[in-house]
């Protein structure tokens, strides 16, 4: 089965979107931040990351970033969630690689079918 990385630098997130995603046969590593993260995807291999776009430390869109520009991470997919549904985010993360787009609070449903479209496309 495929392991999701989720950066999010809520525990409330780490615990519900861990939940649903372990309920439905996914393996699960969890990052406060983009720094966290970035060491994570160097010891883990991942099929999938899900960040938040705002996180101290390094957000969601410099992780997208720095994943982007690095020869190993470049082709992982990634999935922008944030709090914020305004237009101006999505393309943003669009433009810098992002393969998805979720606003919180998002359903199981619609997290669930944003992942099988993006993992289907890698």
């Amino acid at each position: 089965m495929s392991t999701i990385l989720v950066v999010d630098d809520s525990l409330i997130i780490h615990r519900t979107l861990g939940f649903t995603l372990r309920k439905h046969g996914f393996d699960v590593l969890q990052a406060l931040n983009g720094v966290e993260a970035l060491t994570l995807l160097e010891k883990s291999p991942v099929n999938l990351v899900i960040a938040d776009l705002a996180m101290p430390r390094m957000d969601g869109m410099e992780l997208l970033r720095r994943m982007r520009h690095d020869k190993i991470l470049e082709t992982i997919p990634f999935i922008m969630l944030t709090a914020s549904g305004q237009d101006e985010d999505r393309i943003i993360a669009r433009k810098e690689g992002a393969n998805g787009f979720l606003t919180k609070p998002a359903s199981s449903g619609e997290i669930l079918q944003t992942i099988d479209s993006v993992l289907e496309k890698k």
